[in-house]
Order: structure tokens, then sequence, then C-alpha cells
């Protein structure tokens, strides 16, 4: 029988995270996304599922407890907002090195800097680009409901294993605190030693009695043998791009025009499109699920039917970065967005649209 609860974007992550049955969270209250810590020590999930919950002291330390789980082969993630994850960067990259899994949760606010406390999509490059140093990638998911919020929560966690990579969800602050009716996912047992030994045979152990254990490290002092890893890392991403590709569309069957957005302003783009729609303009949506990969290949087949796209994003253009490079100049492609937390409306979407694209009408 279907669980149905009303709650927050951020409170569905946690309630997942404790029905898929991770083994600890690290985190550090920041807004907008502290109900997700929040939520957890209400829960108490400690005393049901034997779930480790531990407030660290700073955004480091949280993001290095999760390295040091995720080498133990647990399933682990934290949670913050825009600075707190720009603070967990070298971290990630570390864990991105290991070829460990991990789910990392970005509730975006405005900057740069410490900025603002309202909604933003401006961590678009951070988390698509890799953020930290060196060649790497997150699997980077985009939820625009909090339905999504939940089910990301056992898809970022289920491809972070498959891959031994770090995922990220990538939400902006609207549906970290926006309420809607949620579908809570079954519980799953919380795996065995056993059961840890067996699907992550490269994990830590602290067990040299029987044999040598793995020991993690990110370290590698022949240049040779640094190359060779991340030729190896190179080509699990190459897969990734192969089979997690994720985009959902709406009225693009007939299309002469394509919104492209993602998370919560595709939402609101849904709008915009009913109403250019009655002017009696074609005009369908993409929503990119996975950022990265992005979809590139669809959007480049789309550029073939449409004369025009319009990115729309809460920030000064970032994604309209990987659509150039996906329409590779065949179509116009024209940037609209509101800076600094504020989140455009659907009457001014149509209106950037329809000074782009003057003679859509015509």
């Amino acid at each position: 029988m279907e669980e149905v609860r009303l709650m927050k974007g951020n409170e569905a992550i946690a309630h997942a995270a404790i029905r898929y049955g991770a083994d600890g969270y690290f985190g550090y209250p920041i807004t907008p996304q502290s109900e997700i810590l929040e939520t957890l020590e209400a829960e108490m999930p400690w005393d049901t599922t034997g779930m480790v919950v531990l407030q660290a002291e700073s955004e480091v330390a949280a993001i290095n407890m999760v390295y040091a789980g995720a080498a133990c082969g647990k399933a682990v993630f934290t949670s913050s907002s825009s600075p707190g994850v720009s603070l967990k960067q070298e971290g990630i990259s570390y864990i991105a090195a290991g070829e460990l899994p991990a789910l990392i949760v970005n509730v975006m606010r405005g900057g740069p800097g410490l900025g603002t406390i309202h909604p933003s999509q401006a961590d678009y490059f951070q988390a698509t680009k890799g953020g930290g140093h060196g060649d790497y990638h997150l699997i980077v998911l985009a939820p625009s409901s909090v339905q999504e919020m939940a089910d990301f929560v056992t898809l970022g966690f289920d491809l972070a294993f498959k891959y031994r990579t770090p995922a990220m969800i990538l939400a902006d602050g609207i549906v970290g605190q926006m309420m809607e009716k949620v579908v809570l996912p079954p519980f799953r047992p919380r795996r065995t030693d056993e059961q840890i030994a067996e699907q992550c045979p490269w994990a830590v152990t602290g067990r040299p009695a029987t044999r040598k254990p793995n020991i993690m490290t990110t370290l590698e002092l022949d240049s040779y043998q640094m190359e060779r890893n991340n030729e190896r890392f190179q080509r699990t991403y190459k897969m990734i791009e192969q089979n997690e590709v994720r985009y959902q569309e709406y009225y693009t069957e007939d299309a002469d025009y394509l919104i492209v957005a993602f998370g919560s302003i595709a939402r609101i783009c849904l709008k915009s499109i009913e109403e250019l729609r009655a002017q009696g303009i074609k005009i369908g949506l993409i929503r990119p699920i996975t950022l990265w990969p992005f979809p590139y290949e669809r959007i480049a087949e789309l550029s073939k039917q449409v004369k025009g796209m319009l990115c729309v994003e809460i920030n000064a253009g970032q994604m309209i970065e990987d659509v150039r490079l996906a329409v590779e100049g065949r179509v116009q492609v024209c940037h609209f967005g509101r800076l600094g937390g504020i989140v455009p409306n659907p009457n001014e979407v149509v209106d950037a649209f329809n000074s782009y694209f003057s003679d859509a009408k015509k």
C-alpha cells in the first residue's frame, strides 16, 4: 500500500534516505536545506534502522566523513547549500578520485559569496563541470518536484554504487522548500557487513586477520600510473554518458520553437508555453533531468526541427553553453534569467520569448 505524505522537498530527501537504508548522514545546517538535517534528527533513525546522523563541526568535516564512510562501502550522504558545497569541493574531488559511491545534495541559493537565502540555479557550472580540481564528473540529477526529491535519493545512490562515482542531487531552493504530496518509497533493509564485503570488494574493512586490508588513497606519485587512473575514470564517464542520460519533453512533436529549462523553472515555463500556444505559437519544452550527462543528442535532434531555442535559468546563463554546444549553430539560442535569488514568473518568460523571436506569430 502506497504511503502518501504532504511534506517539503528537503523533508522528502530525509525520509527517502532512511527508507533506502542509508548507513550515514554527515552535514551542517545552512538555509535553504537545513530541514534535511532537522528531519533526520527528529526521525531518530539510529533507533530504527541503525543509520548514523551526525552534525559535523563544518562542511569540510562533513564531506571528509562521507569520504571515510564511502571508502568502507557504506551508503553515505551529505547535504548543503551553495556556499557550503563550495567548501566541500576538495573532498568531492577526493571521493571521485577514490572511485567511491556517495550522494551529495545541493539545495541552491543565490550568490556569489554568501549571497542570499533565496532560490538560484547558479551552481550549474560547479556541479556539471567538476567544481573541484582534476578531470572528473559527478552524476547530476535535477529534480523539479518534491516527488523527484524523494525518488532521486534512490536513483542517486543506485547510480553511485553502479559506477563507483559520486552523484549529486542539484535542487534549487524552491524545490527544497515547497510542499507537495509525495509517495514515499518502501523501506529497504540496511546491508549487512557480509553483503557490503560481497558487493564492494574494494572497500576498506580494517580486518587484516585473513587477508590484506584494502588501502584507500588518491595519491599517486607515478605520473604514468596517474594517467592510467584518469583513463579508467574517463572510460567510466563514457559508459555513464551512453547509458544514463535522462530528460522529459512536453509538446515537442509539432514544435517550431523550444524552451530548455531544468528544476523548478521548467514548471514555470510550462505555464508560459500554454500562453504562447494560445497565441498560436507552436512551442515545446525539454527538461534535462541529468545535467550531467547532458542530453546533447536529443537537443541536437530537436535543433534540426525548430527555428529557435530559449534557455530559461535562474542565473546569468550557464546551461545555455551546453545547449549551444549541442545545436552547433544550427538555430539561434537565447537566454532569459533572473539573478540574485529572484524567480521569473510565466509572463516574464512569455515576454522574453516574444522579444527574442518577434516573428514567431507571423
